[in-house]
């Protein structure tokens, strides 16, 4: 079996602990969340069948040891961990990046989990499985996508809730809607509370337009 594949593209990886670094992107095609702000609407259907070993191979031919494997939704579709799998055992770094709807424990270990916590303004966040936090490896990463106060006041809750000092090895971002969360006011927020968080600018928008597609 293969996977519908929408994009694969080499580019500067523009979120989480890897941010700034080359990386290879694989996007599969469909999600199950439909997000007020989503960036990537494009992937909902738009795509082609691959087999995994085509897709290895156009990996390799980007010449790349950083892949994050990348939606709409990877874990929607039942080959993504055999994805990461094989990609892992051709030796290459390998990052997911998942909506935070889906159990992750599916997924290799060795495989970095960036998961996203949808907050209030996505529209989704009674799909939120909270269980993934109790599921995450030390080098998993979580993702806050904040548009307005409520939303930052959600993510400190589910923080609290989840025992920030279990989760200390776990980086947090907290990410300013692009053109509607102004970065300075989310600064002040964090700043003002004295959270231990990360502020993260979704760098390949900043670099590049925020609506040209593979970079």
């Amino acid at each position: 079996m293969g996977l519908k594949v929408n994009e694969i593209f080499y580019s500067i990886q523009g979120e989480s602990s890897y941010a700034g670094r080359p990386c290879i992107f694989v996007r599969l095609t469909g999600c199950n969340l439909r997000c007020s702000y989503c960036d990537t609407q494009y992937a909902y259907e738009e795509g082609k069948e691959m087999e995994i070993d085509a897709i290895v191979s156009q990996v390799e031919s980007c010449q790349c040891s950083l892949v994050e494997v990348t939606g709409g939704e990877p874990l929607i579709q039942q080959e993504t961990p055999a994805l990461v799998y094989r990609l892992l055992e051709q030796g290459y770094e390998v990052l997911m990046e998942t909506n935070g709807s889906q159990d992750i424990s599916r997924v290799d270990d060795r495989c970095v989990k960036v998961v996203d916590i949808k907050c209030p303004s996505s529209g989704q966040i009674s799909q939120n499985d909270l269980g993934n936090l109790n599921r995450l490896t030390d080098k998993d990463e979580l993702k806050f996508v904040i548009g307005n106060r409520k939303d930052y006041e959600y993510a400190k809750k589910i923080l609290t809730t989840a025992n920030r000092n279990r989760l200390s090895k776990n980086p947090v971002y907290f990410v300013p809607v692009f053109g509607k969360m102004a970065p300075s006011m989310l600064a002040k927020w964090i700043l003002g509370d004295r959270l231990n968080v990360r502020l993260q600018l979704q760098l390949h928008k900043i670099i590049w337009s925020p609506e040209k597609r593979g970079v």
